[in-house]
């Protein structure tokens, strides 16, 4: 299993919106490196949900339900989708300010390509994350 990073602004799309919709498909993803990111999550990875410029923070844990697909909302083949679901809510969520100061997590994608939508995570990354979230 692998770790991923999605990002969404919160007036667009929340962690409570994407609860309350139960399932949805990440669409809009108009960067390459991202894309490749989409089309390499597989069906069970899980991924951490992040409030991007409002709350900058990571608020909770989905699984990738349905691997890469055309995005739908676009007719340019070279853009896909995958569908996610909700998890949980973190206990607490994990600040960006708290990720950056903490040394552990200095090379984590989050701090080193701060704009990229769709990111890796490393085990041992996702597990520091997880303990600074109670969890």
């Amino acid at each position: 299993m692998a770790y991923w990073l999605v990002k969404s602004e919160p007036f667009k799309y929340s962690w409570d919106q994407f609860v309350k919709d139960k399932q949805t498909f990440w669409d809009g993803v108009r960067n390459y490196a991202a894309r490749n990111n989409l089309k390499a999550m597989k069906k069970g990875d899980e991924v951490f949900f992040y409030h991007s410029n409002e709350g900058v923070e990571i608020v909770g844990i989905a699984k990738v339900v349905k691997e890469f697909y055309q995005d739908p909302t676009t007719e340019e083949d070279a853009w896909v989708v995958v569908d996610l679901k909700p998890v949980k809510k973190l206990k607490k969520p994990v600040p960006l300010e708290l990720i950056k100061k903490d040394k552990r997590l200095a090379n984590m994608d989050l701090v080193r390509l701060g704009r990229l939508s769709v990111q890796t995570v490393k085990p041992e990354e996702w597990k520091i994350v997880l303990e600074l979230a109670g969890e």
